[in-house]
Protein backbone atom coordinates (compact mmCIF):
# COMPACT_ATOMS: atom_id res chain seq x y z
CA UNK A 1 0.00 0.00 0.00
CA UNK A 2 1.41 3.35 -0.97
CA UNK A 3 2.31 6.05 1.55
CA UNK A 4 -0.38 8.21 -0.04
CA UNK A 5 -3.05 5.62 0.67
CA UNK A 6 -1.91 5.03 4.24
CA UNK A 7 -2.25 8.73 4.97
CA UNK A 8 -5.94 8.39 4.10
CA UNK A 9 -6.47 6.00 7.01
CA UNK A 10 -6.16 8.49 9.83
CA UNK A 11 -7.96 8.19 13.15
CA UNK A 12 -10.58 10.62 11.92
CA UNK A 13 -11.75 8.11 9.32
CA UNK A 14 -12.42 5.49 11.99
CA UNK A 15 -14.07 7.95 14.39
CA UNK A 16 -16.34 9.19 11.60
CA UNK A 17 -17.37 5.76 10.35
CA UNK A 18 -20.74 5.85 12.13
CA UNK A 19 -21.56 8.98 10.12
CA UNK A 20 -24.15 7.43 7.82
CA UNK A 21 -25.56 10.52 6.20
CA UNK A 22 -29.25 9.83 5.67
CA UNK A 23 -28.72 6.05 5.37
CA UNK A 24 -30.28 3.55 7.77
CA UNK A 25 -27.61 1.69 9.74
CA UNK A 26 -27.22 -1.75 8.17
CA UNK A 27 -26.14 -4.71 10.27
CA UNK A 28 -24.87 -7.93 8.74
CA UNK A 29 -26.93 -11.01 9.51
CA UNK A 30 -26.16 -14.70 9.36
CA UNK A 31 -29.48 -16.20 10.41
CA UNK A 32 -32.41 -13.89 9.52
CA UNK A 33 -34.70 -15.82 7.20
CA UNK A 34 -33.64 -19.13 8.68
CA UNK A 35 -31.53 -21.92 7.18
CA UNK A 36 -33.66 -22.06 4.01
CA UNK A 37 -33.19 -18.43 2.99
CA UNK A 38 -30.18 -19.27 0.79
CA UNK A 39 -32.22 -22.03 -0.81
CA UNK A 40 -35.01 -19.55 -1.58
CA UNK A 41 -32.60 -17.03 -3.09
CA UNK A 42 -30.99 -19.65 -5.33
CA UNK A 43 -34.42 -20.87 -6.51
CA UNK A 44 -35.42 -17.27 -7.33
CA UNK A 45 -32.15 -16.74 -9.22
CA UNK A 46 -32.83 -19.89 -11.25
CA UNK A 47 -36.34 -18.62 -12.01
CA UNK A 48 -34.75 -15.41 -13.30
CA UNK A 49 -32.48 -17.50 -15.56
CA UNK A 50 -35.41 -19.57 -16.80
CA UNK A 51 -37.54 -16.48 -17.33
CA UNK A 52 -35.12 -15.25 -20.01
CA UNK A 53 -34.16 -18.62 -21.53
CA UNK A 54 -37.34 -20.69 -21.95
CA UNK A 55 -40.24 -20.69 -24.39
CA UNK A 56 -42.95 -22.72 -22.63
CA UNK A 57 -46.33 -23.47 -24.23
CA UNK A 58 -49.36 -21.42 -23.12
CA UNK A 59 -50.63 -23.98 -20.61
CA UNK A 60 -47.24 -24.02 -18.85
CA UNK A 61 -47.11 -20.22 -18.89
CA UNK A 62 -50.54 -20.14 -17.24
CA UNK A 63 -49.53 -22.61 -14.53
CA UNK A 64 -46.24 -20.81 -13.91
CA UNK A 65 -48.05 -17.47 -13.61
CA UNK A 66 -50.47 -18.97 -11.09
CA UNK A 67 -47.60 -20.36 -9.01
CA UNK A 68 -45.70 -17.06 -9.21
CA UNK A 69 -48.78 -15.16 -8.07
CA UNK A 70 -49.22 -17.63 -5.20
CA UNK A 71 -45.62 -16.97 -4.14
CA UNK A 72 -46.25 -13.22 -4.23
CA UNK A 73 -49.29 -13.70 -2.00
CA UNK A 74 -47.22 -15.82 0.40
CA UNK A 75 -44.42 -13.26 0.74
CA UNK A 76 -46.35 -9.98 0.51
CA UNK A 77 -47.50 -9.89 4.19
CA UNK A 78 -43.86 -10.06 5.31
CA UNK A 79 -42.49 -6.82 3.84
CA UNK A 80 -40.16 -4.98 6.25
CA UNK A 81 -38.47 -1.55 6.26
CA UNK A 82 -35.12 -1.07 4.52
CA UNK A 83 -32.26 -2.55 6.51
CA UNK A 84 -34.32 -5.29 8.17
CA UNK A 85 -34.57 -7.75 5.28
CA UNK A 86 -32.02 -10.60 5.08
CA UNK A 87 -31.57 -9.98 1.35
CA UNK A 88 -28.45 -7.84 0.94
CA UNK A 89 -27.31 -8.45 4.54
CA UNK A 90 -26.61 -12.19 4.48
CA UNK A 91 -22.83 -12.06 4.27
CA UNK A 92 -22.43 -15.83 3.94
CA UNK A 93 -24.48 -16.01 0.73
CA UNK A 94 -23.40 -15.17 -2.83
CA UNK A 95 -24.25 -11.55 -3.53
CA UNK A 96 -25.14 -11.23 0.18
CA UNK A 97 -28.50 -12.82 -0.67
CA UNK A 98 -29.57 -9.90 -2.87
CA UNK A 99 -31.25 -10.73 -6.18
CA UNK A 100 -30.05 -7.42 -7.61
CA UNK A 101 -26.36 -8.04 -6.99
CA UNK A 102 -24.22 -10.52 -8.85
CA UNK A 103 -24.24 -13.89 -7.04
CA UNK A 104 -20.52 -13.70 -6.37
CA UNK A 105 -18.57 -14.82 -3.30
CA UNK A 106 -16.15 -12.54 -1.45
CA UNK A 107 -12.76 -14.21 -0.98
CA UNK A 108 -10.81 -11.27 0.43
CA UNK A 109 -12.07 -8.32 2.46
CA UNK A 110 -9.57 -6.09 4.26
CA UNK A 111 -8.02 -2.63 4.15
CA UNK A 112 -5.74 -3.62 1.24
CA UNK A 113 -8.66 -4.47 -1.02
CA UNK A 114 -11.56 -6.77 -1.85
CA UNK A 115 -11.61 -9.78 -4.17
CA UNK A 116 -14.73 -11.64 -5.33
CA UNK A 117 -15.31 -14.58 -7.67
CA UNK A 118 -18.36 -15.85 -9.52
CA UNK A 119 -20.14 -16.16 -12.84
CA UNK A 120 -22.49 -14.05 -14.89
CA UNK A 121 -25.58 -16.23 -15.33
CA UNK A 122 -28.01 -16.52 -18.23
CA UNK A 123 -30.11 -13.79 -16.59
CA UNK A 124 -27.17 -11.39 -17.10
CA UNK A 125 -26.64 -12.14 -20.80
CA UNK A 126 -26.74 -9.32 -23.31
CA UNK A 127 -26.27 -11.39 -26.46
CA UNK A 128 -24.10 -13.99 -28.18
CA UNK A 129 -23.00 -15.58 -24.89
CA UNK A 130 -21.68 -12.34 -23.42
CA UNK A 131 -22.66 -10.58 -20.21
CA UNK A 132 -24.78 -7.48 -20.81
CA UNK A 133 -22.55 -4.41 -20.78
CA UNK A 134 -24.72 -2.82 -18.09
CA UNK A 135 -24.04 -5.62 -15.62
CA UNK A 136 -20.34 -4.79 -15.37
CA UNK A 137 -20.82 -1.31 -13.86
CA UNK A 138 -23.16 -2.90 -11.30
CA UNK A 139 -20.49 -5.47 -10.41
CA UNK A 140 -17.82 -2.79 -10.04
CA UNK A 141 -20.04 -0.34 -8.17
CA UNK A 142 -21.02 -2.96 -5.60
CA UNK A 143 -17.36 -3.93 -5.21
CA UNK A 144 -16.36 -0.30 -4.63
CA UNK A 145 -18.92 0.00 -1.85
CA UNK A 146 -17.32 -3.01 -0.14
CA UNK A 147 -13.82 -1.63 -0.74
CA UNK A 148 -14.55 1.71 0.92
CA UNK A 149 -16.22 -0.13 3.83
CA UNK A 150 -13.27 -2.50 4.27
CA UNK A 151 -10.89 0.46 4.15
CA UNK A 152 -12.73 2.13 7.02
CA UNK A 153 -14.24 5.05 5.14
CA UNK A 154 -17.66 6.43 6.16
CA UNK A 155 -20.75 5.71 4.03
CA UNK A 156 -20.13 7.11 0.53
CA UNK A 157 -21.96 7.63 -2.74
CA UNK A 158 -20.49 7.05 -6.20
CA UNK A 159 -19.34 10.35 -7.71
CA UNK A 160 -18.35 8.84 -11.05
CA UNK A 161 -17.56 5.40 -12.43
CA UNK A 162 -15.62 4.73 -15.63
CA UNK A 163 -15.48 1.24 -17.16
CA UNK A 164 -13.06 0.15 -19.88
CA UNK A 165 -14.37 -2.90 -21.76
CA UNK A 166 -11.22 -4.73 -22.83
CA UNK A 167 -12.64 -8.07 -24.03
CA UNK A 168 -15.99 -9.85 -24.22
CA UNK A 169 -17.11 -10.98 -20.75
CA UNK A 170 -18.63 -14.47 -21.03
CA UNK A 171 -21.52 -15.89 -19.05
CA UNK A 172 -21.29 -19.22 -17.18
CA UNK A 173 -17.52 -18.80 -16.75
CA UNK A 174 -15.83 -18.32 -13.39
CA UNK A 175 -14.26 -14.88 -13.18
CA UNK A 176 -12.50 -12.77 -10.55
CA UNK A 177 -12.90 -9.09 -9.76
CA UNK A 178 -10.47 -7.35 -7.40
CA UNK A 179 -9.88 -3.75 -6.43
CA UNK A 180 -8.53 -1.36 -3.83
CA UNK A 181 -8.40 2.22 -2.62
CA UNK A 182 -5.83 4.17 -4.63
CA UNK A 183 -5.85 7.42 -2.68
CA UNK A 184 -7.91 9.56 -0.34
CA UNK A 185 -8.43 13.31 -0.54
CA UNK A 186 -10.74 14.65 2.17
CA UNK A 187 -14.25 13.33 1.45
CA UNK A 188 -13.06 11.79 -1.82
CA UNK A 189 -11.96 8.16 -2.09
CA UNK A 190 -10.45 7.11 -5.42
CA UNK A 191 -10.77 3.39 -6.17
CA UNK A 192 -10.02 1.02 -9.04
CA UNK A 193 -10.59 -2.63 -9.94
CA UNK A 194 -9.96 -5.29 -12.59
CA UNK A 195 -12.10 -8.15 -13.92
CA UNK A 196 -10.14 -11.17 -15.18
CA UNK A 197 -10.80 -14.75 -16.27
CA UNK A 198 -9.17 -17.91 -14.85
CA UNK A 199 -6.09 -17.36 -17.03
CA UNK A 200 -5.69 -13.80 -15.82
CA UNK A 201 -6.86 -12.24 -19.08
CA UNK A 202 -8.13 -8.72 -18.47
CA UNK A 203 -11.79 -8.42 -19.47
CA UNK A 204 -12.56 -4.99 -18.01
CA UNK A 205 -11.15 -2.45 -15.61
CA UNK A 206 -12.78 0.39 -13.77
CA UNK A 207 -11.97 3.49 -11.77
CA UNK A 208 -14.35 5.47 -9.63
CA UNK A 209 -14.72 8.29 -7.14
CA UNK A 210 -16.59 7.60 -3.92
CA UNK A 211 -17.70 10.69 -1.95
CA UNK A 212 -18.34 10.56 1.81
CA UNK A 213 -21.86 11.70 2.68
CA UNK A 214 -22.42 14.73 4.87
CA UNK A 215 -24.61 14.33 7.98
CA UNK A 216 -28.22 13.89 6.90
CA UNK A 217 -27.32 13.67 3.22
CA UNK A 218 -29.34 10.98 1.35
Amino acid sequence: MSERVERGRGRGDVDDYEQHGGFPVYRATEDDGGPDFGRLVEALRTIQDLGVSTAPPPDVVRRAAEQAEALVALLEPHRVPEGQQPGGRSMGLPGRGSLLMMPWTVEKFDATGVRSTGVFRRFHMGGNGAAHGGTLPLLFDDLFGMITHAYGRPISRTGYLHVNYRKITPIDTRLTVEGQVDRVDGRKTFVSARLVDAEGTLLADCEALMVVLLPGQP
